[in-house]
């Protein structure tokens, strides 16, 4: 087995990454304390070739050294829009058709691998502030909420490794996009 070089990945140039067509999924960071966090959920999205990311709240916005230390440059391809309150992003997506879906631990939360979505369905996945979580009052106006099951002592994961699980089970759902 030999590892690919960066040239065999095959990657999207940055014109054809924004000319791409996306998935139907928008990150919403819900006051996010981390700039390494930030980038990273950056990247991930990037990774994933998700619609856009919001960033709400006390979540930095780029340019950012920090950002850009762990996003790579992906805050440069990717689509992302700030908002002073996750309550403001929220309701703007929820008058744009998304379904609005909290990724916390929760009363009748449904499991991640028993959560389905379909290509054509548009999502606004929240994720919280690393310490309190998604805020109560996002809980309240959710249309669901995702839990990753957990098995050890802490429960609890960071957020953009949480990220990583909970994306890449929707996207491997269905089809939501060819590769290019």
């Amino acid at each position: 087995m030999r590892k690919l070089k960066n040239s065999e990945l095959d990657r999207l140039t940055v014109e054809e990454f924004k000319g791409a067509k996306k998935s139907p999924i928008i990150i919403v960071l819900d006051n996010i304390r981390s700039q390494n966090n930030i980038g990273s959920a950056f990247r991930t999205s990037d990774a994933f070739r998700l619609e856009s990311i919001y960033l709400c709240g006390i979540t930095a916005t780029p340019p950012h050294r920090e950002i850009h230390k762990t996003a790579l440059g992906a805050e440069n391809t990717l689509n992302w829009q700030y908002f002073e309150s996750t309550m403001e992003a929220v309701i703007q997506l929820k008058e744009q058709g998304y379904k609005i879906i909290a990724v916390e631990q929760a009363e009748n939360s449904t499991l991640l691998q028993n959560f389905k979505a379909t290509n054509t369905e548009k999502i606004a996945l929240i994720f919280g502030n690393e310490v309190d979580g998604v805020d109560q009052s996002i809980m309240d106006i959710s249309d669901s909420c995702i839990e990753i099951p957990q098995f050890g002592t802490k429960h609890s994961l960071n957020i953009t490794v949480s990220m990583g699980i909970v994306i890449w089970q929707i996207i491997s759902q269905g089809s939501f996009f060819s590769k290019k």
